[in-house]
């Protein structure tokens, strides 16, 4: 930690998404840096990284994916209760939020369903040797389970359980992903183990996380002086390294500039990335598949990788995209039909059923309707929704073809044959009435996979003077990734580890040491 003067210090942060944004609130509330010293680069033209939402009701609108929020996100909450909402600036982003929530509470009717029909989800279906396994699982410890998948601890048929599906496709895990993951899981959330079939317990924002987060804290930090510098794509970064200190001393960028360092900058690296390399189609042609040669942040990372063991190892996160690909897809419709017969057919008024997962469905295809507008902008008769497949290599039930392989038109045929709606949807898609635009993550699981202990850097490397690592692909002790917390947790490390702020990260919410939690996850496996 850093004790010296700093009061002049630049900071540069690669990367916007939330750990970088967090990591500028922190030191400008806490470290007392001025934000006119603090430099985002961006090598993307919008900020906000995987916490994304764009579009318009001509051309369609696209949410590449949505982070649930749970009453515990310590760190998260708490960021956000400094943020002023952009509707209201009256009031922080954290209350905004919990106000909505208190009006819509999550409570699927329809979370599994099979031959178009509601499935009972009363029961987890685990045999007693799964419900032993599972509890075996909290009690072992992450070093002993190495790079380990889940089908390395459960038998072939807890992948056919309603447990799995449930799971699977809240958190979006395969049975080739990290069983140290897994576990992390099992413990962070004990307390929601109960609610798991309907839901109960998982929160979600006014609108897209883009509109609803990014944007008030943009807002903030430009009002503080912090400069976005979007289109700067950083492709190297030296160190000064010798037996105890690490410091960064200079960054590269694309158009051939540098960033030279002085003794009190600091530099904050986002490593990896969950969206880089996506790939939007359209209703009429398929998503394309990317990979590493058109990423910057993985590239960035394994070049640096390899100039010290401290900086993590990238390969088991991003050589595998086989392995870590996911699609989604977001449906804009100019009609009220297909939003008002899943209102009927679920029980559910849209903002309150969360995920809907068909498991019959070669894809695994789930849907979510977010409450609408789901868009600050969007017309009171335009309605979206969300959606996503698992197994995107594998043929449709009904359209011959792989996700992959498919416009936004044959996805949403897929999904309509699935409900046993396409005589209802028909005139609708012939009226064109109906947009779906598809979308290609390569690497949306790179942070599931199976690793080792140092394949994730320390936030802070052990020698660091002034550099540190952010985001999911950065090691928070016992926190789980593809969670908004974690970003914001790694960011609060990186600050209060770099920085002589008298603060303390917040302490991880831990359900369980409640007693109560474990006895009620206990029942509830065992049902």
């Amino acid at each position: 930690m850093r004790t010296d003067n700093l009061k002049e210090s630049k900071v540069y942060i690669i990367g916007s998404g939330i750990a970088g944004l967090a990591s500028a609130v922190y030191l400008i509330k806490d470290a007392n840096i001025s934000g006119r010293n603090i430099h985002i680069l961006e090598k993307d033209l919008i900020a906000g990284g995987a916490t994304d939402g764009s579009g318009n009701p001509e051309q369609g609108y696209v949410v590449r994916g949505g982070r649930m929020h749970e009453m515990h996100y310590e760190c998260y909450w708490e960021l956000l209760s400094h943020i002023p909402s952009l509707e209201n600036p009256n009031i922080s982003v954290r209350d905004e939020s919990y106000e909505f929530n208190e009006r819509f509470v999550s409570n699927a009717q329809a979370r599994l369903l099979k031959d178009g029909k509601k499935l009972d989800v009363s029961s987890y279906g685990l045999s007693f040797e799964q419900q032993m396994d599972f509890i075996k699982l909290t009690y072992v410890t992450e070093k002993s389970l190495g790079d380990k998948r889940i089908e390395d601890w459960f038998d072939q048929a807890f992948f056919d359980t309603k447990f799995w599906y449930i799971w699977s496709t809240m958190f979006a895990f395969q049975k080739w992903s990290s069983l140290v993951v897994m576990r992390r899981y099992m413990k962070r959330f004990m307390h929601l183990v109960d609610g798991l079939p309907k839901l109960g317990g998982v929160m979600r924002t006014k609108y897209n996380q883009y509109d609803s987060v990014i944007k008030p804290m943009k807002k903030y930090l430009e009002e503080k002086g912090v400069k976005f510098e979007m289109g700067k794509e950083v492709v190297d970064i030296d160190f000064n390294l010798s037996s105890d200190k690490k410091t960064a001393t200079l960054i590269y960028l694309k158009d051939k500039t540098e960033i030279l360092l002085s003794k009190n900058d600091f530099l904050f690296f986002t490593n990896g990335s969950i969206t880089e390399s996506t790939d939007n189609g359209s209703w009429n042609t398929p998503a394309k598949l990317k990979g590493v040669e058109e990423s910057g942040s993985w590239k960035l990372w394994q070049k640096i990788a390899k100039k010290d063991h401290s900086f993590g190892n990238p390969n088991p996160f991003c050589q595998n995209i086989d392995l870590q690909k996911w699609y989604s897809f977001t449906a804009t419709m100019k009609d009220n039909t297909f939003l008002d017969y899943m209102e009927n057919f679920s029980g559910n008024v849209d903002g309150t059923g969360g995920l809907v997962t068909i498991t019959d469905s070669n894809w695994l295809m789930s849907i979510v309707i977010a409450r609408q507008p789901h868009f600050p902008t969007q017309p009171s008769d335009v309605k979206i929704f969300w959606g996503y497949g698992l197994y995107p290599d594998r043929k449709g039930n009904y359209i011959d073809k792989s996700m992959a392989e498919c416009t936004g038109e044959e996805i949403l045929e897929e999904l309509y044959y699935h409900l046993k709606i396409q005589d209802i949807m028909k005139p609708i898609t012939q009226a064109g009435k109906v947009n779906c635009i598809p979308v290609s993550m390569p690497f949306v699981d790179s942070l599931f996979m199976p690793y080792n202990i140092g394949d994730r850097p320390n936030v802070i490397p052990e020698g660091s003077t002034n550099f540190a690592f952010l985001g999911q692909f950065a090691q928070a002790p016992k926190d789980c990734v593809f969670t908004v917390e974690y970003s914001v947790r790694t960011a609060q490390m990186a600050v209060y580890g770099l920085f002589n702020t008298n603060k303390e990260v917040h302490p991880m919410y831990e359900s369980t040491h409640n007693p109560k939690y474990l006895l009620e996850a206990l029942i509830a496996i065992s049902r």
